[in-house]
C-alpha cells in the first residue's frame, strides 16, 4: 500500500470513528431545528447586517488591505488524497498560432482541483453527524454526485464584517504555538483581554499560532506533525457568541498533537453541523499579527460554484 492510500484510508477512518462516537444519541432532535428557524439554510450568515458592515467600515484608519490566503497550487501543503492540477491550453488549432489579421493569440485555462486545498472555507455541508447536517437536514435529501442540492458554497452570502484576530502565540508565550495544543474558552477569553478585545455577535474570528512559519518550512512542518487549534468547549463557546466564522492558520480548526492517524471531526460537527458557523482553514495571519492589528474590516465573496461543499477563497482584511 502507497503512502498516500494509506493516509486516505487512516484520515477516513479516523473521520469515520469520530463521527460514529459523536452521533450517539444525537438522533432524539437536541441539535436541530436551528436558531435561525427549520428551513434556514445559511446558519450564522444570519447574524451579518448592514449596520455591521458600517461599523467594521470605522475600523480602517490606514487603508492597507493584506491578503490572508495562501497560493494554492500543486506544490500546495495538503492531504494525500486532494491535488491540484491547472491545464492551459491554446484555442484555435492548438498550436496558439497567431490568427487573423491582428495576429491574435490567446490562452485558455482549465482546472482539476479538490475544492478543500489552499486557504478554504468549509460550507455547512462539509460536515454532518450520522448523515445529518446544518438543521438535520439528511444528506440523502441534498448530496448528489454533481453537486450540493442545499448548502452550496455559493449560497454563502458575502462576508463583509469585523474580523477580530486573536495572538494566541503571544498569550501562550510561544513563538509557534506546539501541535496539539487546543484553545478552550479561557485561552480564547484571557486572548481576547489581553488584546482589549470583546467578540461580538456577527463577528469572523481567527486564530493566530504562528503556524504559518511552519508552512514557510514546507509540507511537512506544517501538515504531517499535527498542528494546533480549537477544542470542542472552545467551539460551543464562539458559537454562543454568535459569530459567523472561526479560523485559523493552519489546515485543519481542530487541535491535533499528530498522533492517531489524523484529527477528529468534533469541532467541524459542532460549528457546522449544530450552529451553522463557518469554518476557514489556512489563513495567512502573520502580516497582521507583525502589524499589531486585532481589529479589520473582513471581507469574503468567494467563487459562486453551485453545489460545492468547500471552496477555495482569499479573504481579505482592510485595517
Amino acid at each position: 500500500m502507497k503512502r498516500w492510500q494509506f493516509m486516505y484510508f487512516v484520515f477516513t477512518l479516523a473521520g469515520f470513528c469520530s463521527l460514529q462516537a459523536s452521533a450517539a444519541g444525537e438522533e432524539d432532535g437536541q441539535w436541530y431545528p436551528s436558531r435561525y428557524g427549520a428551513a434556514d439554510t445559511i446558519g450564522a450568515a444570519n447574524n451579518l447586517s448592514p449596520e455591521k458592515t458600517l461599523l467594521a467600515t470605522r475600523l480602517v484608519k490606514q487603508g492597507k488591505a493584506v491578503s490572508l490566503a495562501i497560493d494554492t497550487g500543486a506544490d500546495t501543503p495538503a492531504p494525500p488524497f486532494r491535488s491540484y492540477q491547472m491545464h492551459i491550453m491554446h484555442p484555435g488549432d492548438g498550436t496558439g498560432a497567431p490568427g487573423g489579421p491582428l495576429q491574435a493569440t490567446s490562452n485558455d485555462d482549465m482546472m482539476i482541483t479538490w475544492l478543500g486545498i489552499g486557504t478554504q472555507i468549509d460550507g455547512l455541508g462539509h460536515a454532518g453527524i450520522n448523515h445529518r447536517y446544518y438543521n438535520g437536514v439528511h444528506a440523502r435529501d441534498f448530496v448528489r454526485p454533481s453537486g450540493l442540492a442545499k448548502f452550496g458554497t455559493h449560497e454563502i452570502p458575502p462576508i463583509v464584517t469585523r474580523g477580530v484576530l486573536l495572538d494566541m502565540a503571544a498569550f501562550l508565550g510561544h513563538d509557534i504555538v506546539p501541535a496539539g495544543t487546543a484553545y478552550g474558552r479561557r485561552d480564547i477569553e484571557g486572548a481576547a483581554e489581553r488584546q482589549g478585545l470583546r467578540i461580538e455577535q456577527g463577528d469572523v474570528v481567527l486564530l493566530h499560532g504562528a503556524w504559518m512559519k511552519n508552512y514557510q518550512e514546507g509540507a511537512g512542518a506544517w501538515l504531517w506533525h499535527g498542528w494546533p487549534g480549537l477544542n470542542v468547549e472552545g467551539a460551543q463557546y464562539l458559537a454562543r457568541l454568535g459569530v459567523v466564522a472561526v479560523g485559523a492558520d493552519n489546515a485543519g480548526l481542530e487541535a491535533w498533537d499528530g498522533t492517531g492517524g489524523a484529527p477528529g471531526s468534533g469541532v467541524h460537527q459542532e460549528l457546522l453541523a449544530r450552529n451553522g458557523v463557518y469554518i476557514i482553514e489556512g489563513v495567512w495571519t502573520l502580516d497582521l499579527a507583525a502589524a499589531g492589528v486585532s481589529e479589520f474590516l473582513f471581507v469574503l465573496g468567494q467563487p459562486r460554484f453551485v453545489g460545492a461543499a468547500q471552496m477555495v477563497v482569499n479573504p481579505i482584511a482592510i485595517y
